[in-house]
């Protein structure tokens, strides 16, 4: 398998591919995703070059988004003053379940972001989808709080809230790597 940052002309196959992941998530009793990414959004993560694709010859394995800053109201000010990487939108297609995908591309992206100087490697996964918790859980990752307030449109809950961390470090993810090393963190906050 190889990881390549993700091209506009992948944006399809990202929407359809979140589709699927939901679809399964809704199986599983879960509303997260249930909601349509919206197309321009993912459109602009791709240009910005934070989205990366694990392809499988002509299938696409996995994907995740990459970013340094935050979604508003969620980590304190004392945390992001520490350099961190945030994962987004983490996801394994159904035909590669059960493969650990999931848990080398958490691999691949604690090492990139050691690499870029990060201290942390941070997300925020969906508050009532406990199964994707502890799966983060067992990847190493520990929880440091949930937040519930302050999130969702019309100032509803907060939907994704469930924030956990694990510190970064040089590792092998077993992929064929064709994405550039990763800029330096020059500054942060």
């Amino acid at each position: 398998m190889i990881i390549t940052p993700a091209r506009e002309d992948d944006l399809s196959t990202l929407l359809a591919f979140r589709r699927e992941a939901a679809g399964w998530l809704s199986e599983l009793g879960s509303d997260q995703w249930s909601r349509p990414y919206p197309a321009d959004r993912l459109l602009a993560t791709i240009q910005a070059g934070t989205v990366f694709m694990v392809r499988d010859g002509d299938l696409t394995a996995a994907t995740i988004t990459l970013t340094t800053t935050a979604e508003d109201g969620l980590w304190t000010d004392d945390e992001l003053s520490e350099p961190s990487v945030f994962v987004n939108k983490l996801t394994v297609a159904r035909t590669h379940a059960g493969a650990n995908v999931g848990g080398r591309l958490l691999d691949w992206a604690g090492d990139r972001a050691y690499r870029a100087g990060a201290k942390w490697l941070r997300l925020d996964a969906w508050t009532t989808n406990e199964a994707l918790q502890r799966y983060y859980l067992r990847q190493g990752f520990e929880h440091v709080r949930t937040v519930h307030e302050g999130g969702a449109v019309n100032g509803g809950p907060r939907v994704s809230g469930w924030l956990a961390q694990r510190a970064t470090c040089s590792t092998m993810s077993r992929f064929t790597d064709a994405v550039p090393s990763p800029e330096p963190l020059r500054h942060w906050r």
